[in-house]
């Protein structure tokens, strides 16, 4: 009999503990969300989101004539902080200070034209892409570099942090690269002579390009084709899964089509297609 109680007192004991690790484990959960500051709930509880983007990279964010943000990141920002429910902050960024803003908390969110590569995914986590692009090179067209073969032991312009130092680094030891912190100062020195060909992301070279008439993007697409996608820092997986979806209710909704076709393609040649850019709604 006494063993019987015995076996009995043990059950309970066991399914009380179970139940108080569950508790504790929810407890924890609730508390790890509301120390996290770029929780969706201490977004909402805050009442703004803090987005990064750039402030010198036309079409995608710049600040305009009468110093105002704009730009087709600039307009996903305002529309994520819209569904939110919260006012949104700017916070500038270059390339290469974009996943430091992330781990340091400067921001919630990145939307700086960031593309997802297998390096970054081991630092920040990215949300599902909202557009996809290739790296290309543009030149001077009264000396056009049409080929990879005649960047070899050249001068090639690049902005530090980005794809295409990524690329050439890795791909492409033979090219000499000359690194720049921001847009702005690398397009100067491509003006200025400072090498032959400068490279980056196809999307905004193709724009660059249209309103630098001495200027062509003479290789369209180097190394596969990659993805723009929203950024959070590693571990948010409370924004990660509100962030992704969003991103699929607004693709569903072609909030990226009329964002193309407001925001990019004036900026764009005929050369360059809504397909080229946008993924397709599903």
């Amino acid at each position: 009999m006494k063993k019987h109680w015995l076996t009995k007192l043990i059950a309970v004991v066991s399914v009380l503990a179970t139940l108080l690790l569950v508790l504790s484990g929810c407890g924890n959960s609730k508390k790890s969300s509301s120390n996290n500051p770029s929780s969706v709930s201490q977004i909402k509880k805050k009442g703004t989101i803090r987005v990064a983007v750039f402030g010198d990279l036309p079409p995608y964010g710049w600040v305009n004539k009468d110093g105002k943000r704009v730009g087709y990141d600039v307009k996903l920002a305002h529309q994520v902080a819209k569904d939110l429910g919260v006012k949104v902050k700017f916070v500038q960024v270059n390339a290469n200070n974009r996943v430091d803003a992330l781990n340091s908390n400067k921001v919630d969110l990145v939307l700086a034209n960031f593309t997802v590569t297998p390096e970054r995914k081991q630092v920040v986590s990215f949300a599902k892409p909202y557009m996809k692009v290739s790296v290309g090179v543009v030149s001077p067209k009264n000396k056009p570099i049409t080929k990879v073969s005649q960047l070899q032991n050249k001068n090639v312009i690049v902005t530090k942090g980005t794809t295409a130092e990524n690329y050439f680094t890795s791909k492409q030891p033979n090219v000499k690269l000359l690194k720049f912190d921001s847009k702005t100062q690398q397009f100067n020195a491509l003006k200025n002579g400072r090498g032959v060909a400068l490279a980056d992301d196809n999307s905004y070279l193709y724009a660059w390009s249209k309103s630098n008439s001495k200027y062509t993007v003479g290789i369209k697409s180097i190394g596969p084709k990659s993805y723009i996608a929203p950024a959070v820092k590693k571990g948010n997986e409370s924004l990660l899964n509100w962030t992704n979806k969003e991103i699929t209710k607004l693709t569903k909704k072609r909030f990226f089509v009329s964002d193309y076709n407001t925001d990019l393609k004036p900026y764009f040649g005929k050369e360059v297609k809504p397909s080229d850019i946008v993924l397709p709604t599903k």
